[in-house]
């Protein structure tokens, strides 16, 4: 029997396999993909972008999702759509494939519902701790993980600073989860150019699989079954007894014992997990007599403003064709809008480098035909060689409410026979809202670095990679699934360690918290284990 039994390899596990592997403990991680090495990554678009190498393929896993059109719900298998909500089937999760954006959640994004005006539909709620209790992790995962401000950056990153404070706009440093110097068994990074959606192979970004668990597995106290899809946990008298799983290179189903069980499969799958693991004590769900489970699903609001440079004016086109660095700059001015209200950042990168997908973005006209010959020579041309596409990213909170949530049908299952995921999505229409103020701020700051072709993107639909919820933490287990310790409610010996717990996700990615409340779990279970 294990210490302790962790669902999932991302960045709600790490830490939690880190520490208590340090600590002496014995530690299984159940791995649903592959274990793949940093000499197995590259920068293969096709490989890693284009097909489901390091996800599974729609064909036999999918999601189901509900949509509302025309006043209606209406249901689409991700496998037709091929809108794929999976992110990362492997060790280390989708924390392989970040951009590396670390900002911190704010004060008052603890108690977002104390501190700014209430909003009809929106069930937002306070965390059970504070800012203070938090802050320690943070800084944890900072010299963890490695956290930097001092990137090498892009030239256009002086063009930004520039036209912000000419604007009365503050221009800050982006923390990254990426290493600038060596660290470790870590390579510092050499700027490949292609980073998002990418693994690291030099070891710089700061993935569960090489800053955390690569170090617990050298304890001799961390052991990691790849290809083990976990299908079900089974319970007895208020605690988990055994894990099932499906090891996928056999297609045997196999258990497996433990003190402790941590669930950390990113949010859908986790509730999916739960869901799927319903009993006699549990009808409805594992650890969900109180109807909870799944509720409340967040992802991220925003979306997209970009603008292109030609070299023409504000900076030379040699200097904007330099590969590799990061912008590294975001705007926090609108974070918190007035005292009523929240609001988000503006984060600036470079368009990704993918080459099939920046032409495949050229094959269109002006009219929506197709474009052939010359006309799409010149296109290709102007696009690679004398063009380069600032993009201005918004992230601002997506409100949980009634219509976003996970649920399962139990006659539409995948391959291996287990109900998939229904995903509903709706929007708050406040998302929209504050993303196109946003918006506007940015298409202001792209007019004055002096920008062509600016366009705004806000969009009520989710970006998938960025999730959170389903699993909210609190004091009240009428109305959350986890206490403040992430553990569940109703089992003695079962926590959820992802970002299904927050209440509210705040208006930056995720990762870093997730981080730092992985690592707080891992203090309270080693003072009980």
């Amino acid at each position: 029997m294990y210490d302790i039994c962790i669902i999932g390899s991302g960045a709600g596990a790490g830490p939690i396999a880190y520490e208590l592997s340090k600590a002496g403990k014995k530690v299984l991680i159940l791995e649903k993909g592959e274990h793949y090495k940093r000499e197995d990554l590259n920068k293969d678009e096709i490989a890693f972008n284009r097909r489901s190498i390091v996800t599974p393929s729609l064909k036999d896993e999918y999601h189901i999702i509900e949509e509302l059109i025309d006043g209606q719900w209406e249901s689409t298998s991700t496998k037709d759509s091929n809108w794929d909500f999976w992110n990362g089937s492997l060790v280390g999760g989708s924390s392989n494939f970040m951009s590396g954006f670390f900002h911190r959640l704010e004060k008052e994004d603890f108690k977002q519902k104390s501190a700014f005006k209430h909003i009809d539909g929106a069930n937002i709620e306070d965390w059970p701790i504070g800012f203070n209790e938090f802050r320690p992790y943070y800084d944890k995962v900072q010299k963890i993980i490695g956290v930097t401000t001092n990137t090498k950056e892009h030239p256009i990153s002086s063009l930004f600073d520039d036209a912000s404070k000419s604007l009365n706009f503050k221009s800050s440093v982006t923390p990254r989860a990426v290493l600038s110097q060596d660290k470790d068994d870590r390579n510092a990074c050499y700027y490949s150019n292609y980073c998002g959606s990418y693994g690291c192979s030099s070891g710089a970004k700061g993935s569960s699989r090489e800053a955390l668990l690569n170090p617990a597995l050298k304890t001799g106290n961390l052991t990691i079954i790849a290809n083990a899809y976990v299908t079900k946990l089974i319970s007895q008298n208020k605690k988990v007894t055994k894990a099932r799983y499906i090891d996928k290179t056999t297609n045997k189903t196999k258990e497996v014992k433990a003190k402790i069980f941590v669930i950390a499969g990113q949010a859908i799958e986790s509730s999916r997990l739960l869901l799927n693991s319903a009993n006699k004590e549990f009808p409805n769900g594992l650890a969900n007599n109180s109807n909870q489970v799944g509720k409340n699903l967040l992802f991220s609001g925003g979306g997209i403003v970009t603008g292109e440079f030609d070299g023409s004016k504000n900076i030379s086109l040699d200097d904007l064709k330099v590969e590799g660095l990061f912008v590294n700059r975001v705007l926090r001015d609108w974070y918190i809008l007035d005292k009523d209200t929240k609001g988000g950042i503006i984060e600036a990168l470079m368009e990704h480098a993918n080459p099939i997908r920046k032409a495949n973005s050229q094959k269109w006209g002006e009219d929506d035909n197709l474009v052939w010959g010359e006309d799409l020579y010149q296109k290709l041309d102007y696009k690679f060689n004398k063009s380069r596409r600032l993009d201005l990213e918004i992230f601002n909170d997506w409100l949980p409410n009634d219509d976003c949530f996970v649920s399962i049908d139990k006659n539409i299952k995948d391959k291996y026979g287990i109900p998939v995921a229904k995903i509903r999505i709706g929007a708050h229409p406040q998302n929209e809202k504050i993303g196109e103020l946003l918006a506007q701020k940015s298409i202001k700051l792209l007019n004055k670095m002096g920008a062509k072709n600016i366009s705004s993107n806000i969009s009520p639909y989710p970006p998938q990679n960025l999730q959170a919820g389903g699993c909210r933490f609190g004091d009240d287990p009428k109305t959350s699934v986890l206490d403040k310790n992430c553990k569940t409610h109703e089992l003695d010996n079962l926590y959820v360690s992802d970002g299904s717990f927050m209440p509210t996700g705040g208006s930056v990615p995720y990762t870093y918290t997730i981080y730092a409340n992985s690592f707080r779990i891992a203090d309270y279970i080693k003072t009980i284990i």
